[in-house]
């Protein structure tokens, strides 16, 4: 039976349009509490980090024993320049980290995984992806985002008990989202999922399919056209690989990560049972988002494992080359650097440690808190990979296999720039996530006030909203004039060899300002305000400062009260919110003073053409072809390089 045909143009949407589909899929209540969201508003909840959670003494049990076998197994079975030189992590590799049960890390022991916690999983990450980036994207892309957490969250226990144990022991998942022409605008989705009976027929292709290549399972974004009894709208569904139409017609190739799975996978008249739609129709975009909201935890680990390595070889580097008669590290000019190394990876731990253990807690709203892990840890590690470069000098811009062919340590301080340089575009670019924690930082002011900067609410819906706003502002305002941080007491308990309370004050001041200076934006701005995408992102640049700050702190009391270094954790936590106030300043600086209008005015010019002139004098090296490739749905008319590893 042939299927009714599909729409193959794409849904034309306007900005409007496109932000209603995007808020329409957001979770709207708050119906737990949110550390980061309370700093927004300039109330310091510390109550709500410190003490620091920690795991149940049988969930670390179980989790340092699986730590224990993963270690030896990539120390001894791992060969991360080998992945790094043939671009592909060996099958053997891949069948190994199976029976080792690392593709059931995060499934419930009930259907054959390890039921390890956040923080273990983020543990086991972090170690993997310090012997190969590769293998922590392989592991991570099946379960961060992969059919296991869809699944989770929003499955059917019919659908639990038949895919989960697959996925734990044997099968390889992966998540597709993007198209060639769609990026973080889900509004213009054009894969197509048509009912057809007790069956649905998808028609599109899929781009960037992390795991794609190698996958068994697919978790599929498509559109279902509404019909009578169907809602249609945004849908997720799950796909075996092998299903007939589905044609992977690339594996991709990266600046970084060169072992990574990735492809563009084809769909044409592919049918898939009604029973394998996760949610219900219409579902599809919040189930993505509400799965990105831990799934992007594991992103911070792999930032974790390359700020640990690049500080261990800063250290054992800068010790042993000399220059002017003493070590490079004895350098002031190279002893910042070290010095920003070792502070900000601490601080990137403590972030990921404890987002991760209030994603186990539950108690918590953390979906601005794991989009702060994220868009703070990419950012920074990012930094930390450069200074280590430049740290190691020619020798860090050389590769590793070059090193060692000329009889020197084989460092890959290079591929692990390469390496991480993805994470600030992966599962939520730094640009859309300062958007997303904008939108979510000012929920509390939308909700009360938001109808009055709507052009389409009428003036009773205006009136009601201005009233409603009045209250809250009457109330919240004056909340914002003092506070505990100007009391020279507060937060005592931070205070031992080194004082780290002080930090603290700070925290709570800043994070009043800050309220205050996204008030005073609102007010001047009112509806344009979410235009002003310089200023919100400068907004949550300090927010993220701010709540890495509080982590540091209370990460180095933790480990003061446990005996574990407590005293080493406190300086690192001192130099670390040192530094950070500078640039939380320069940011406060930036909010008001900046090129943001005049940018403006370049790129008009820029495009128009106005400084084509510019242009000359070089020479094009790219290749000829279209921008963006055709997607038009059909079938294939390539080679399927699917490659199951089984």
């Amino acid at each position: 039976m042939s299927a009714p045909s599909t729409p193959s143009s794409r849904p034309a949407v306007t900005e409007r349009e496109a932000r209603q589909v995007a808020e329409a899929a957001r979770e709207q209540e708050w119906r737990k509490p949110s550390f980061a969201k309370e700093l927004f508003l300039g109330r310091f909840r510390l109550d709500l980090i410190h003490p620091h959670p920690l795991p149940t003494e049988e969930a670390a049990q179980r989790g340092e024993e699986f730590l224990a076998k993963l270690r030896d197994f990539c120390e001894t079975k791992v060969d991360g320049a080998l992945i790094e030189r043939e671009a592909r992590i060996p099958d053997e590799v891949i069948d190994g980290l199976k029976e080792l049960g690392a593709f059931g890390m995060k499934i419930d022991t009930k259907y054959g995984g390890l039921g390890l916690t956040q923080v273990y999983y983020n543990k086991a990450l972090t170690l993997a992806g310090s012997v190969s980036p590769a293998i922590g994207v392989l592991l991570s892309a099946h379960q961060s985002i992969g059919v296991p957490q869809p699944l989770k969250l929003f499955g059917t226990p019919e659908q639990k008990e038949r895919f989960l144990p697959r996925c734990a022991r044997t099968d390889i998942s992966a998540f597709l989202l993007t198209e060639p022409d769609v990026g973080s605008d889900p509004a213009r989705l054009a894969m197509t999922a048509v009912p057809d009976g007790d069956e649905y027929v998808l028609d599109g292709v899929k781009l960037w399919t992390t795991n794609g290549v190698v996958a068994d399972l697919l978790v599929v974004m498509a559109r279902v056209p509404r019909s009578e009894g169907h809602r249609g709208g945004i849908t997720a569904f799950v796909v075996e690989t092998n299903s007939p139409g589905v044609t992977v017609e690339n594996r991709n190739a990266f600046m970084g990560l060169r072992g990574i799975e990735n492809g563009v996978t084809r769909f044409h008249q592919v049918r898939v049972p009604a029973a394998n739609r996760v949610g219900e129709e219409g579902q599809g975009l919040k189930i993505a988002l509400t799965t990105l909201n831990t799934g992007r935890l594991s992103l911070p680990a792999s930032c974790v494992a390359a700020g640990k390595w690049c500080l261990k070889i800063a250290r054992e580097w800068s010790a042993a080359r000399e220059q002017w008669g003493k070590p490079i590290a004895h350098h002031e000019a190279v002893g910042s650097k070290i010095s920003f190394i070792a502070a900000t990876t601490f601080a990137l731990e403590a972030v990921s440690d404890l987002s991760a253990q209030m994603a186990d807690e539950d108690r918590n709203d953390i979906r601005i808190e794991g989009a702060l892990a994220k868009l703070y840890a990419s950012e920074m590690g990012w930094k930390i990979a450069d200074e280590l470069v430049q740290i190691r000098g020619g020798r860090g811009f050389e590769t590793a296999e070059s090193l060692r062919a000329r009889g020197e340590r084989g460092v890959p301080a290079e591929q692990v720039l390469r390496d991480l340089r993805i994470n600030r575009i992966f599962e939520g670019s730094t640009e859309i996530m300062h958007l997303l924690i904008a939108r979510e930082a000012v929920d509390a002011h939308l909700s009360v006030a938001g109808d009055l900067i709507d052009p389409d609410k009428s003036l009773s819906d205006k009136a009601r909203a201005g009233a409603n706003a009045g209250v809250f502002y009457a109330k919240w305002l004056p909340k914002l004039v003092a506070g505990p941080g100007q009391l020279p007491g507060t937060f005592g308990e931070f205070k031992h060899e080194v004082d780290l309370s002080g930090h603290l004050r700070y925290v709570e001041r800043t994070a009043r300002k800050l309220a205050r200076s996204t008030f005073y934006a609102m007010s001047r701005w009112q509806g344009r305000m979410e235009s002003k995408q310089g200023f919100l992102g400068r907004i949550v640049d300090i927010g993220a400062e701010l709540f890495a700050m509080s982590a540091a702190c209370v990460r180095a009391e933790l480990l003061r009260s446990r005996g574990e270094n407590g005293r080493e954790a406190y300086q690192l936590a001192d130099v670390f919110c040192r530094q950070a106030r500078i640039r939380v300043e320069e940011l406060f600086g930036r909010l008001w003073s900046n090129t943001d209008d005049l940018d403006r005015t370049v790129v008009k010019g820029v495009l128009s053409g106005t400084y084509a002139w510019l242009e000359q004098g070089v020479i094009d090296p790219s290749g000829d072809g279209p921008w963006i490739a055709d997607a038009t749905p059909g079938p294939s008319q390539r080679e399927n390089v699917h490659r199951p590893i089984r």
